[in-house]
C-alpha cells in the first residue's frame, strides 16, 4: 500500500493540471497561455523531425506559434488525449509524470483519425510556489517507436 498525504495530493494535482491544461492550450493554438506553463529554462526534448530540443520559454512559444500557423492545423484540428497519469513526488520541488498520449485527428474526412500513441514523461519544479513543466519528452510508441524508457535519477535530479 502507497501512502500519500494531503499534501502530495496537492503537489500531484497541480501537476496533472499542468499536462491537461496543456493539451487543452496546444489543441486550441493558445500560444501564450501554452508558454505560460513552462519554467524560464525548461526544454521540450523532442527528435529531430520535431525540431530538435526546444530550450527556454520563448524558444517554446515561437516553436509552438509556427507550428500552428505553418500547416493546414485548424483549432481543435487535433486532440491529445492524455489518460492513466503516474505522478511521482521526487522533492519538495521536483516531480515526475507520465501519461498515456492519445493523439487523435478530428477534421472531416480524416481516414484514419489515430496519429499517434506515445508517453509524455514530464519533469515539474515548483518556482516561486507554482508548478510548471521544466522538461518533457514524448516516447513515441506508434506508428513509429522511439522509446527512451524511464528516466534516470540523474536526468530527474536535473
Amino acid at each position: 500500500m502507497v501512502s500519500v498525504t494531503l499534501e502530495d495530493l496537492l503537489v500531484i494535482e497541480s501537476c496533472k493540471q499542468l499536462r491537461i491544461l496543456y493539451s487543452h492550450y496546444y489543441d486550441g493554438h493558445e500560444v501564450e497561455k501554452l508558454a505560460s506553463l513552462f519554467t524560464e529554462d525548461a526544454v521540450c526534448e523532442f527528435p529531430e523531425q520535431f525540431g530538435g530540443h526546444w530550450v527556454g520559454r520563448e524558444t517554446i512559444k515561437e516553436r509552438f506559434a509556427g507550428m500552428f500557423g505553418g500547416y493546414d492545423n485548424p483549432v481543435y484540428g487535433v486532440l491529445h488525449a492524455v489518460t492513466n497519469p503516474w505522478i511521482r513526488i521526487i522533492d519538495d520541488h521536483t516531480a515526475n509524470g507520465r501519461w498515456y498520449l492519445h493523439d487523435l485527428r478530428t477534421t472531416e474526412g480524416a481516414e484514419n483519425p489515430i496519429i499517434l500513441y506515445g508517453i509524455y514523461d514530464d519533469i515539474y519544479k515548483k518556482v516561486d510556489g507554482e508548478w510548471f513543466i521544466h522538461r518533457t519528452r514524448i516516447d513515441f510508441l506508434w506508428p513509429t517507436r522511439d522509446w527512451y524508457g524511464f528516466r534516470t535519477q540523474e536526468e530527474l535530479a536535473s
